[in-house]
């Protein structure tokens, strides 16, 4: 059975769509734009039939619990896709927030707003937390009981004070993507297609 290949962004506004759509194009995958939403609107199985009908992966999806305590629709989603046995889940962008709602998540590695990686968290505006390993999150109330195999602490994307904003390539989040790429060894952009030829060559 052949697998897609997911990345998931605890972010569904209008700012971490238009950085994901960027980041995604830049490197031959795809975003499924239709996720976007404050809460997240569409459900696991509708997503999952989103993600299968992509041409090309890494394949980006968003999802967003608009500050709903526990567990809400986003993650919910979150849930089924990555649990689903036809999505190969690379990794996580989980994304910073003001929240008060006391949700947290581990993650392996953050990015800051300047682009460095640190095992310190960040905060929404990127700025590196006090505490190592986790971040405080609207949408990660899950994440770290998944087996994703690499989750990056990321402020708020798209954001930032505009240093990660789209028209300038969203280069923040670029970078935790390119991280998790090449953690999982993937090479973005490769269409199926080509995956076809690839087997037929190797026979």
């Amino acid at each position: 059975m052949e697998k897609r290949r997911v990345i998931l962004v605890t972010d569904g506004d209008e700012f971490a769509c238009r950085a994901i759509e960027r980041v995604a194009a830049e490197i031959g995958g795809r975003c499924i734009s239709r996720s976007q939403g404050n809460p997240t609107k569409l459900s696991g199985e509708q997503l999952v039939e989103l993600i299968l009908q992509t041409p090309h992966d890494p394949v980006f999806v968003m999802f967003d619990d608009c500050g709903a305590l526990g567990e809400g629709a986003g993650e919910q989603a979150l849930r089924y896709v990555a649990g689903h046995e036809q999505i190969e889940v690379l990794g996580a962008l989980a994304v910073a927030s003001n929240t008060h709602q006391h949700e947290w998540t581990k993650v392996h590695v953050s990015i800051d707003r300047d682009g460095v990686m640190t095992e310190y968290g960040v905060d929404k505006e990127g700025v590196r937390d006090l505490e190592i390993g986790r971040i405080n999150g609207d949408t990660v109330y899950c994440l770290d009981r998944l087996n994703i195999p690499l989750i990056v602490g990321i402020g708020d994307i798209g954001k930032m004070g505009y240093r990660d904003h789209a028209k300038y390539g969203a280069p923040i989040t670029r970078k935790a993507v390119e991280l998790i790429l090449e953690r999982s060894g993937g090479h973005a952009g490769k269409r199926k297609e080509t995956e076809s030829a690839d087997r037929e060559a190797a026979r």
